[in-house]
């Protein structure tokens, strides 16, 4: 029976189409002498199909779909061209993307560091910024079907997807005379190159311009993990630069830790102070000089917590210990940690959580003579601060260095000096009375106590190789924890930046001041106290790196410490903050400043721009001296 279909014909009527109309299957290659020969014909000319007609015989080679189970050797893809293959001056002129194989997809991260080879040996080191799934086929996926297979749990097959990570090159390895060594990413891979995981100690640290010796501060990591390589240890060792001979010691540009509530800020703060009381750890007395005397820290401890640095901490053990000696890294309690407790009024001190040595002292008054904004207990203006000035030179002319504060207040209450002065248009009489009020307002009890004085200590208080502690807690007035941190500190900073020093063991000595909660302290404020302190630190941060004196600052409000100390801050080591002005305030690279609201306990990012690229850093689990007072 002859097969028929409709059809329209001439004028658009309808008659039934034969097979004659469809003509002769020979100019297509089949013989036409059977259904089977005609179907395997037809088959072979579709999968032939722009290849050619002319085929060998035997060629019957339809397209299979071949099973793929992941990249070869130790690859995670290759770099592709389908958007352009690019380097770029600038980051916006940059386009470096790599396909990633369907086997290697789920344990590739932002953040995590690849090498792309060139043919001459030379390698391109670079960052994971970016990664996205694309579709290999056109298709729509968002439809009822695709939905239910997907939440019936029958998974996605990733041979049908396209897994792209965007490349940020950070920089360019090569060999020169055998030593590897780094430079500005200046040219382009080739096309299907293969890029693998950066796992090699040396060819990471290369890169991002880790130093191999130094201070340590911690694991290099991403995403809250580990680096790991191939050697032993494995995982990579974060240092900063602590030798002249390679630059300035980092620690005299200063530090800040930045961290909230429970981010481990001072976990951290004290396994890195105690890298810095190593014994092995030294400095040149001078510049040039051959002689060289361990650093000095005093430590100014609002939460008396680092006191504790003196003992062992038990929860450390043998396993600990190893990693930490395999690692170089200083640990233990410190047995030169002393206690300076400040004697203020009736303020006691009681010290069950640490086994260090204590020191009571008093800030004597004659302290004041050459620092007048610590005898006011509110700020001045611009007429009061002179007025104290002329006021206090009078009194230690008159009394000498062994005036007290009773006395100058004594010396104050004097109407006819006030008349006097008044008269003779040197002090206007209400300022005087505003003098005397902010004079007569200090807290009870922070000068001349019943202590040693701390100008009789400094022997004592500065010396290499220790830690001076000085813990506030138990001063519960905030102004007159002020005063005293403000008057020791300023001591240090006034005798380094001194060309007539009064205390030479200061001047001598390579000094760290840690000043935790450093916000109160180093304000920005518009009163002539708070633009007298922070001067005063303002020049000690600039003149550190030539006196061999770093500050060492510890806060939660970032944003607060002034400006002018903050911008000569090298290092910045930040943890988990949560307030967005503090992240602001760090000034650390974008795609930083967006993990740190995000870390967990003890992970931080580093940005110290002349030791290091940006890096994000894990710090020990376990603390190196004793902490915490569980």
């Amino acid at each position: 029976m002859r097969a028929t279909k409709r059809r329209l014909g001439a004028g658009g009527v309808s008659r039934d189409m034969t097979d004659e109309d469809l003509g002769s299957f020979a100019d297509f290659g089949g013989s036409g002498d059977g259904d089977d020969d005609a179907s395997t014909d037809a088959s072979d000319g579709d999968a032939g199909r722009g290849r050619g007609s002319d085929r060998s015989a035997g060629a019957d080679d339809a397209f299979e779909r071949v099973a793929y189970e992941g990249a070869t050797g130790e690859g995670l893809g290759v770099l592709a061209v389908s958007e352009g293959l690019r380097i770029g001056e600038r980051e916006d002129e940059t386009r470096l993307r790599a396909y990633v194989t369907s086997a290697n997809r789920s344990n590739v991260r932002l953040g995590r560091y690849l090498v792309a080879p060139y043919p001459d040996g030379e390698s391109l080191f670079c960052k994971i910024v970016g990664l996205e799934y694309g579709q290999r086929f056109h298709g729509d996926d968002a439809n009822e079907i695709h939905a239910r297979r997907a939440m019936d749990g029958s998974g996605i097959d990733e041979d049908d997807y396209t897994f792209i990570a965007d490349l940020e090159p950070v920089s360019v390895l090569y060999r020169d005379d055998g030593e590897l060594r780094r430079r500005m990413p200046d040219r382009v891979p080739k096309p299907e190159t293969i890029v693998r995981e950066a796992d090699d100690d040396e060819e990471i640290k290369t890169a991002l311009k880790i130093p191999d010796d130094g201070v340590f501060l911690g694991h290099l990591a991403v995403g809250g993990e580990k680096v790991r390589t191939g050697a032993t240890p494995p995982t990579i060792d974060y240092r900063v630069t602590d030798d002249y001979a390679t630059g300035d010691p980092l620690a005299f540009r200063h530090t800040l830790v930045a961290g909230g509530t429970g981010s481990g800020k001072t976990h951290t703060a004290k396994n890195v102070l105690r890298q810095y009381l190593s014994t092995e750890r030294t400095y040149p007395v001078e510049a040039g000089s051959d002689r060289a005397v361990r650093a000095a820290v005093v430590q100014f401890d609002p939460q008396d917590e680092y006191a504790q640095m003196h003992d062992d901490n038990p929860a450390a053990d043998a396993d600990d210990e190893r990693r930490w000696e395999r690692e170089g890294i200083a640990y233990g309690g410190h047995d030169d940690t002393v206690a300076f407790v400040p004697t203020v009024g009736n303020a006691t001190y009681t010290a069950a959580h640490h086994d260090a040595e204590q020191i009571p002292f008093t800030v004597p008054f004659s302290m004041v003579r050459s620092r007048p904004w610590l005898a006011a207990s509110a700020g001045l203006n611009d007429n009061q601060y002179p007025a104290l000035q002329t006021l206090l030179s009078r009194f230690f002319d008159q009394y000498g260095n062994g005036g007290t504060y009773a006395e100058f207040c004594s010396f104050l209450d004097d109407p006819a000096l006030k008349e006097e002065l008044d008269e003779s248009g040197r002090i206007h009489e209400a300022t005087y009375e505003a003098v005397f009020r902010r004079v007569r307002g200090m807290p009870d009890g922070v000068f001349d106590q019943d202590a040693r004085p701390i100008t009789d200590l400094v022997e004592q208080f500065v010396k290499p190789g220790r830690l001076s502690v000085v813990p506030t807690y138990h001063v519960s007035d905030s102004r007159a924890t002020e005063t005293v941190v403000l008057a020791l500190a300023s001591l240090l900073v006034d005798e380094k930046l001194s060309s007539d020093p009064r205390f030479p063991r200061i001047a001598d000595t390579p000094l760290l001041v840690g000043m935790d909660e450093a916000h109160n302290f180093l304000a920005d404020a518009d009163t002539v106290q708070a633009r007298q302190v922070v001067g005063k630190f303002t020049d000690a941060a600039k003149q550190g790196r030539k006196e061999r004196l770093g500050l060492f600052l510890i806060t939660q409000d970032p944003q607060d410490v002034a400006e002018s100390v903050f911008k000569q801050v090298n290092t910045k080591v930040v943890l988990n903050l949560g307030d967005e002005d503090a992240i602001k305030s760090v000034n650390i690279p974008p795609a930083l400043a967006e993990k740190v609201p995000y870390m967990e306990t003890g992970q931080m990012v580093v940005y110290s721009p002349d030791n290091s690229e940006p890096v994000e850093l894990l710090g020990l689990p376990t603390c190196l001296t004793r902490h915490g007072r569980g």
